[in-house]
Protein backbone atom coordinates (compact mmCIF):
# COMPACT_ATOMS: atom_id res chain seq x y z
CA UNK A 1 0.00 0.00 0.00
CA UNK A 2 1.32 3.43 -0.98
CA UNK A 3 0.06 5.98 1.55
CA UNK A 4 -1.25 9.32 0.34
CA UNK A 5 -1.91 10.81 3.77
CA UNK A 6 -0.99 10.25 7.39
CA UNK A 7 -3.24 7.94 9.39
CA UNK A 8 -4.66 10.20 12.10
CA UNK A 9 -4.74 7.29 14.54
CA UNK A 10 -2.12 6.69 17.20
CA UNK A 11 -0.15 3.47 16.96
CA UNK A 12 -1.21 1.85 20.22
CA UNK A 13 1.23 0.04 22.51
CA UNK A 14 0.44 -3.60 21.71
CA UNK A 15 2.92 -5.55 23.87
CA UNK A 16 2.85 -3.53 27.10
CA UNK A 17 2.35 -5.86 30.01
CA UNK A 18 4.16 -8.69 28.21
CA UNK A 19 7.49 -7.62 26.70
CA UNK A 20 7.73 -4.66 29.06
CA UNK A 21 5.68 -3.43 32.03
CA UNK A 22 2.19 -2.03 31.79
CA UNK A 23 2.91 1.06 33.87
CA UNK A 24 5.44 3.86 33.35
CA UNK A 25 6.62 3.66 36.97
CA UNK A 26 7.53 0.00 36.47
CA UNK A 27 9.41 0.79 33.26
CA UNK A 28 11.37 3.53 35.01
CA UNK A 29 12.23 1.08 37.79
CA UNK A 30 13.71 -1.22 35.14
CA UNK A 31 15.77 1.64 33.70
CA UNK A 32 17.03 2.59 37.15
CA UNK A 33 18.07 -1.01 37.76
CA UNK A 34 19.81 -1.24 34.38
CA UNK A 35 21.64 2.03 34.97
CA UNK A 36 22.82 1.03 38.44
CA UNK A 37 24.40 -2.04 36.87
CA UNK A 38 25.79 0.01 33.98
CA UNK A 39 27.39 2.52 36.34
CA UNK A 40 29.26 -0.29 38.08
CA UNK A 41 31.06 -1.24 34.85
CA UNK A 42 34.54 0.17 34.27
CA UNK A 43 34.53 1.89 30.89
CA UNK A 44 37.58 3.73 29.58
CA UNK A 45 37.32 7.49 29.13
CA UNK A 46 38.01 7.05 25.42
CA UNK A 47 34.99 4.77 25.03
CA UNK A 48 32.83 6.92 27.31
CA UNK A 49 33.39 9.86 24.97
CA UNK A 50 32.19 8.05 21.83
CA UNK A 51 29.16 9.67 20.20
CA UNK A 52 27.48 6.98 18.08
CA UNK A 53 25.34 7.61 15.01
CA UNK A 54 23.59 4.24 15.19
CA UNK A 55 23.15 1.22 17.44
CA UNK A 56 22.07 -2.40 17.22
CA UNK A 57 19.79 -3.47 20.07
CA UNK A 58 17.82 -6.63 20.97
CA UNK A 59 14.06 -6.83 21.30
CA UNK A 60 13.11 -9.53 23.79
CA UNK A 61 11.31 -8.93 27.06
CA UNK A 62 13.08 -6.42 29.26
CA UNK A 63 13.77 -9.09 31.88
CA UNK A 64 15.95 -10.89 29.31
CA UNK A 65 17.46 -8.26 27.01
CA UNK A 66 16.62 -4.90 28.56
CA UNK A 67 20.06 -4.38 30.09
CA UNK A 68 21.76 -5.14 26.78
CA UNK A 69 19.53 -2.65 24.96
CA UNK A 70 19.94 -0.01 27.66
CA UNK A 71 23.72 -0.32 27.34
CA UNK A 72 23.42 0.97 23.77
CA UNK A 73 20.96 3.74 24.62
CA UNK A 74 23.30 5.06 27.32
CA UNK A 75 25.77 5.79 24.52
CA UNK A 76 23.25 6.83 21.88
CA UNK A 77 21.89 9.59 24.11
CA UNK A 78 25.19 11.45 23.60
CA UNK A 79 24.10 12.40 20.08
CA UNK A 80 21.15 14.61 21.14
CA UNK A 81 19.35 13.56 17.96
CA UNK A 82 16.28 15.44 16.80
CA UNK A 83 14.95 12.33 15.10
CA UNK A 84 15.27 8.61 15.86
CA UNK A 85 14.63 6.05 13.13
CA UNK A 86 13.87 2.58 14.45
CA UNK A 87 14.28 -0.28 11.96
CA UNK A 88 13.14 -3.82 12.68
CA UNK A 89 12.04 -7.07 11.00
CA UNK A 90 8.39 -8.03 10.68
CA UNK A 91 7.54 -11.02 12.88
CA UNK A 92 3.80 -11.33 12.22
CA UNK A 93 2.99 -10.14 8.70
CA UNK A 94 4.69 -11.03 5.42
CA UNK A 95 4.95 -8.36 2.75
CA UNK A 96 7.40 -7.20 0.12
CA UNK A 97 9.70 -4.33 0.90
CA UNK A 98 9.75 -1.72 3.67
CA UNK A 99 6.82 -0.18 5.54
CA UNK A 100 6.77 3.19 7.30
CA UNK A 101 4.82 4.32 10.36
CA UNK A 102 2.30 6.64 8.71
CA UNK A 103 0.64 7.60 11.99
CA UNK A 104 0.64 10.84 13.96
CA UNK A 105 1.72 9.43 17.32
CA UNK A 106 3.19 6.31 18.89
CA UNK A 107 1.90 5.32 22.31
CA UNK A 108 4.13 4.30 25.21
CA UNK A 109 3.16 3.88 28.89
CA UNK A 110 5.25 6.99 29.62
CA UNK A 111 3.56 9.20 27.05
CA UNK A 112 3.27 9.48 23.29
CA UNK A 113 6.10 9.93 20.81
CA UNK A 114 5.54 12.20 17.83
CA UNK A 115 6.13 10.64 14.42
CA UNK A 116 7.95 12.88 11.95
CA UNK A 117 5.49 12.42 9.09
CA UNK A 118 6.89 15.15 6.78
CA UNK A 119 10.33 13.55 6.95
CA UNK A 120 8.83 10.10 6.32
CA UNK A 121 6.99 11.35 3.23
CA UNK A 122 10.22 12.93 1.97
CA UNK A 123 12.03 9.62 2.47
CA UNK A 124 9.26 7.76 0.66
CA UNK A 125 9.78 9.95 -2.41
CA UNK A 126 13.42 8.88 -2.54
CA UNK A 127 13.03 5.26 -1.41
CA UNK A 128 10.28 2.70 -1.86
CA UNK A 129 8.57 2.90 1.55
CA UNK A 130 5.00 1.63 1.58
CA UNK A 131 2.47 1.17 4.36
CA UNK A 132 1.43 -2.23 5.68
CA UNK A 133 -0.83 -1.60 8.70
CA UNK A 134 -0.78 -5.26 9.75
CA UNK A 135 3.01 -5.15 9.97
CA UNK A 136 2.93 -2.26 12.44
CA UNK A 137 -0.06 -3.24 14.57
CA UNK A 138 1.69 -5.75 16.85
CA UNK A 139 5.37 -5.59 15.88
CA UNK A 140 7.42 -5.96 19.05
CA UNK A 141 10.91 -5.58 17.54
CA UNK A 142 10.35 -1.86 17.19
CA UNK A 143 7.78 -1.28 19.94
CA UNK A 144 10.04 -2.43 22.77
CA UNK A 145 12.47 0.35 21.77
CA UNK A 146 9.92 3.12 22.22
CA UNK A 147 9.98 3.38 26.05
CA UNK A 148 13.80 3.66 25.86
CA UNK A 149 13.48 6.44 23.29
CA UNK A 150 10.80 8.24 25.30
CA UNK A 151 13.12 8.07 28.32
CA UNK A 152 16.41 9.10 26.70
CA UNK A 153 15.06 11.30 23.87
CA UNK A 154 11.85 12.85 25.26
CA UNK A 155 11.90 15.75 22.77
CA UNK A 156 12.87 13.75 19.68
CA UNK A 157 10.53 12.69 16.91
CA UNK A 158 10.57 9.15 15.56
CA UNK A 159 10.05 7.10 12.43
CA UNK A 160 9.40 3.37 12.57
CA UNK A 161 10.48 1.30 9.55
CA UNK A 162 9.59 -2.39 9.35
CA UNK A 163 10.97 -4.66 6.64
CA UNK A 164 9.88 -8.08 5.44
CA UNK A 165 10.82 -9.50 2.03
CA UNK A 166 13.71 -7.26 1.07
CA UNK A 167 17.50 -7.36 0.93
CA UNK A 168 20.32 -5.68 2.79
CA UNK A 169 21.43 -4.08 -0.48
CA UNK A 170 18.00 -2.46 -0.77
CA UNK A 171 17.91 -1.27 2.84
CA UNK A 172 21.54 -0.08 3.06
CA UNK A 173 21.18 3.04 0.84
CA UNK A 174 18.24 4.16 2.99
CA UNK A 175 20.30 3.80 6.18
CA UNK A 176 23.20 5.59 4.51
CA UNK A 177 20.94 8.51 3.60
CA UNK A 178 19.54 8.63 7.13
CA UNK A 179 23.01 8.80 8.64
CA UNK A 180 24.13 11.54 6.27
CA UNK A 181 21.67 13.78 8.11
CA UNK A 182 23.30 14.82 11.39
CA UNK A 183 19.91 15.28 13.04
CA UNK A 184 19.24 11.54 12.80
CA UNK A 185 20.13 8.55 14.93
CA UNK A 186 19.39 5.02 13.74
CA UNK A 187 18.32 2.06 15.87
CA UNK A 188 18.60 -1.41 14.31
CA UNK A 189 16.57 -4.03 16.16
CA UNK A 190 17.62 -7.69 16.16
CA UNK A 191 17.98 -10.67 18.43
CA UNK A 192 20.58 -13.32 17.62
CA UNK A 193 20.21 -17.13 17.50
CA UNK A 194 17.04 -18.78 18.76
CA UNK A 195 16.37 -22.01 20.67
CA UNK A 196 19.75 -23.73 20.53
CA UNK A 197 21.61 -25.06 23.53
CA UNK A 198 23.77 -22.45 25.24
CA UNK A 199 26.94 -23.90 23.74
CA UNK A 200 25.49 -23.99 20.23
CA UNK A 201 24.02 -20.50 20.58
CA UNK A 202 27.34 -19.00 21.57
CA UNK A 203 28.98 -20.61 18.54
CA UNK A 204 26.37 -19.18 16.15
CA UNK A 205 26.37 -15.80 17.87
CA UNK A 206 30.14 -15.53 17.72
CA UNK A 207 29.80 -15.21 13.94
CA UNK A 208 27.49 -12.23 14.41
CA UNK A 209 29.67 -10.62 17.07
CA UNK A 210 32.86 -10.99 15.05
CA UNK A 211 31.16 -9.67 11.93
CA UNK A 212 29.83 -6.53 13.60
CA UNK A 213 33.00 -5.83 15.57
CA UNK A 214 35.16 -6.01 12.44
CA UNK A 215 32.57 -4.90 9.86
CA UNK A 216 33.29 -8.26 8.24
CA UNK A 217 30.54 -9.25 5.82
CA UNK A 218 32.15 -12.66 5.21
CA UNK A 219 31.91 -13.52 8.91
CA UNK A 220 28.23 -12.59 8.81
CA UNK A 221 27.69 -15.24 6.14
CA UNK A 222 29.34 -17.98 8.20
CA UNK A 223 26.37 -18.83 10.39
CA UNK A 224 24.93 -15.70 12.00
CA UNK A 225 21.30 -16.59 12.78
CA UNK A 226 20.02 -13.15 13.78
CA UNK A 227 16.31 -12.62 13.14
CA UNK A 228 17.17 -9.10 11.97
CA UNK A 229 20.08 -10.24 9.82
CA UNK A 230 18.97 -8.05 6.91
CA UNK A 231 19.01 -4.97 9.13
CA UNK A 232 22.39 -5.84 10.63
CA UNK A 233 23.96 -6.43 7.22
CA UNK A 234 22.43 -3.24 5.83
CA UNK A 235 23.79 -1.28 8.79
CA UNK A 236 27.24 -2.76 8.20
CA UNK A 237 27.10 -1.88 4.50
CA UNK A 238 26.13 1.70 5.40
CA UNK A 239 28.91 1.91 7.99
CA UNK A 240 31.47 0.73 5.45
CA UNK A 241 30.15 3.24 2.90
CA UNK A 242 30.34 6.09 5.43
CA UNK A 243 33.65 4.92 6.92
CA UNK A 244 32.17 4.51 10.40
CA UNK A 245 33.75 2.39 13.11
CA UNK A 246 31.89 -0.20 15.17
CA UNK A 247 32.12 -1.41 18.74
CA UNK A 248 30.40 -4.25 20.55
CA UNK A 249 28.82 -3.19 23.83
CA UNK A 250 27.15 -6.19 25.46
CA UNK A 251 26.35 -9.83 24.75
CA UNK A 252 24.35 -12.31 26.77
CA UNK A 253 21.68 -14.95 26.37
CA UNK A 254 18.32 -15.69 27.94
CA UNK A 255 20.11 -18.29 30.10
CA UNK A 256 21.68 -15.45 32.08
CA UNK A 257 18.20 -14.74 33.42
CA UNK A 258 16.32 -18.02 33.14
CA UNK A 259 19.26 -20.32 33.99
CA UNK A 260 17.86 -22.68 31.33
CA UNK A 261 20.76 -23.54 29.03
CA UNK A 262 18.87 -26.10 26.94
CA UNK A 263 17.11 -23.59 24.66
CA UNK A 264 18.32 -20.00 24.61
CA UNK A 265 18.12 -16.76 22.65
CA UNK A 266 21.15 -14.54 22.09
CA UNK A 267 21.24 -10.76 22.54
CA UNK A 268 23.81 -8.21 21.38
CA UNK A 269 24.18 -4.46 21.46
CA UNK A 270 26.70 -2.50 19.40
CA UNK A 271 27.32 1.05 18.24
CA UNK A 272 28.57 2.71 15.07
CA UNK A 273 30.43 6.01 15.18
Amino acid sequence: MNPQTVNSATRKAAVRGSFYPQECSQIKAYFEKFNRSFDEITISEEVQNIVPRAVIVPHAGYIYSGFTANFAYRFLKHIKAKRIIIIGPSHHHYFQGISGSYYEKYETPCGELEIDSPYLFALAKQFDIGFEPKAHAKEHSTEVQMPFIKHYFPQSKIIELIYSDTTAKTLAPLITALLQNKDNAVVISSDLSHFHSLEEAKAFDENCLRAVANLDLDALAQGCEACGLIGIKAMMLAAIQLKLSSKLLDYRTSADTSEDSSSVVGYMSAMFY
